[in-house]
Parts: structure tokens; sequence; C-alpha cells
């Protein structure tokens, strides 16, 4: 019976029972190198806390005293931030289901901290994807978008489920912020640039397709044809959405050259549709239909 006493001891989470700060944040930045992740949810909540009640705390009356306590409240807000930190940076490489619990964690505790902007990405996929809990992906995207607008991982996942339920006034709407955001985003910590290049391309060419896509079935042609044509190199890893493309691309840039009585872009046209005919899926027969159609009428054309 010690024995089992005795470990029950050695792995409990390390509780903070007085009010010293100093204390806590000495034993969340000890847990958090060690990346045990227990001790840092448990750590980080009881340090948030002790920090938001320095930092509560009222003003003395003696001058003398003020500035003393101008430094511990700046202190008490630097602790309070780290502790945000340490719930991120043990959530980075941790298991998909401590991910999600300490982000989790660090949602409710600060809904806006910072560290939450560069952890979205990792939060979607693969921690709440992995863990059977990809259903909830959108809500969560939804909820960071409030507390984040410029949220490029949250833009691209609701463009993409908007696209999927066919709300292609929500998706276009997302769409076309998320280049925007892309652009703004510098790497977070944690990954490697070339994964990071991988993760900035994907989310673009969700941009530029969906786009392109929604406004070519909306005859908005001029502004398909930029966007499918941003898009192409992006998706052409992607046989499905490259044929997508294709085919729109063709039929944007044929009602463009017939509008401009302009032949090398109905050829051009033509191309497209014949590029998309080769791929083989449920677009294939129309593209080549078309490309024969707008062959024909390049041929009558000066």
């Amino acid at each position: 019976m010690l024995a089992m006493v005795s470990l029950a001891v050695l792995f409990a989470p390390a509780v903070i029972t007085g009010g010293d700060l100093d204390t806590a944040y000495q034993k969340l930045k000890d847990a958090t190198a060690a990346k045990d992740a227990v001790q840092v949810k448990v750590l980080a909540a009881q340090t948030c806390a002790l920090a938001r009640e320095a930092i509560a705390a009222p003003a003395p009356q003696d001058e003398d005293e003020k500035t003393a306590w101008k430094n511990h409240v700046a202190y008490a807000h630097d602790v309070e931030v780290y502790s945000e930190y340490a719930l991120f940076a043990t959530a980075v490489g941790a298991p998909p289901a401590t991910t999600v619990d300490l982000l989790e964690t660090l949602e409710q505790q600060n809904p806006k901290s910072k560290y939450l902007f560069d952890a979205y990405g990792l939060y979607f996929f693969p921690a709440l994807q992995e863990t059977g809990a990809a259903a909830k992906i959108p809500a969560v995207a939804e909820k960071a978008l409030e507390n984040f607008p410029e949220s490029d991982d949250a833009l691209a996942v609701l463009a993409e489920a908007a696209y999927a339920k066919k709300q292609t006034d929500r998706a276009l709407g997302y769409a076309r912020r998320l280049p925007a955001a892309v652009n703004k985003h510098a790497k977070p910590e944690g990954i490697s640039a070339a994964e990071w290049e991988h993760r900035r391309s994907g989310k673009l060419a969700s941009a530029y397709w969906i786009a392109g896509i929604v406004q070519a079935e909306k005859q908005s042609y001029y502004e398909a044809d930029k966007d499918l044509r941003a898009a192409l190199p992006l998706v052409a890893g992607n046989e499905a959405r490259k044929a997508y493309a294709l085919f729109y691309l063709g039929l944007a840039n044929y009602q463009l050259g017939k509008m401009t009585m302009k032949k090398s872009q109905v050829l051009e046209a033509a191309q497209f549709s014949k590029e998309a005919a080769a791929i083989q899926g449920p677009l294939a027969q129309q593209a080549w239909h078309n490309a024969q159609v707008m062959k024909d009428d390049a041929a009558r054309m000066r």
C-alpha cells in the first residue's frame, strides 16, 4: 500500500498551495522545458490565476510603494502571457489527443491569445482530425475567426466547408479574404520552411480554385479566369481539381474571346478544354465536346 501511495504522489500534478507567483512561474517553466503536458496544464491554470490576482490588486495609496506595485503588475502580465505560451509550446509536437487538450485549455484561458493564432493550423490538422473529431473543425474555425479575422487557417477551413455544402456566396467570401491573410501570416515556430511553404501553397490553391469555380458558375468570367490561372499550378497534384480548373478556364476564355472577338483567346479556351478532356472524370466528355465547338468557332473568326 505504501508503494502505491508513493507512486501516486510521484506522478501527481504539482499543486501550488500558496499564493507565491514566483514559485508557480518557476514550476511552470520547469514543466514546459520537460514537455510534461499533465504538469503544464495544471500549472498554467494556477500560474495564470495568481498572475491575474496580482494584476487586479488595487494600487497602494503610498506614492513610495506605487513604483514597486507597477513593476509587480508588469511582471504579472508577463507571467500570464508565459502561461499561454507554455500551453502552446507543449502542444506542439505532442500526441494529437494531448494537443487538442492543451489547445482547448488555452482557448478557455484566453480565446484571444496571440499563441492561438499560430496554433489553429495544428489544432485543425492533424490534432482534431486524428482524434476523430473532424466534424468539430468548422465550429472551432468559426470561433477562431471571431477572434482572429485574418486567420488563414480558419478562412481555409471555412471556405472548403461552405463550398462542400454548396453555400457558394459564403465560400466565395472566405476564399476572397484568404490570399491576403496567407501573405500576412509569418512562419510560426515549430515547423520547417518546407512544411510552411507546403501549407501556404495548399491554402492559396484552395482560395483561388474555389473563387474561380464559383465565379465561373456565376458567369463572372473575367474574375474566374484570373483566379483559375492562379490556381492551376497550385492544384497540379490534384487531378480532380485540375480538371475543373481547366474546364472552367476553357469556358471563361471562350466567353471572353467571343465577347471581344479575340480568336487567340478562343483557341486558348479550346486548348484548356482539350487538356480537361484528357483527365478521366465526370467532365471529360463535355470538355471534349466543348473543345470541338471552340475550335470550329475559332476557325470562323478572322
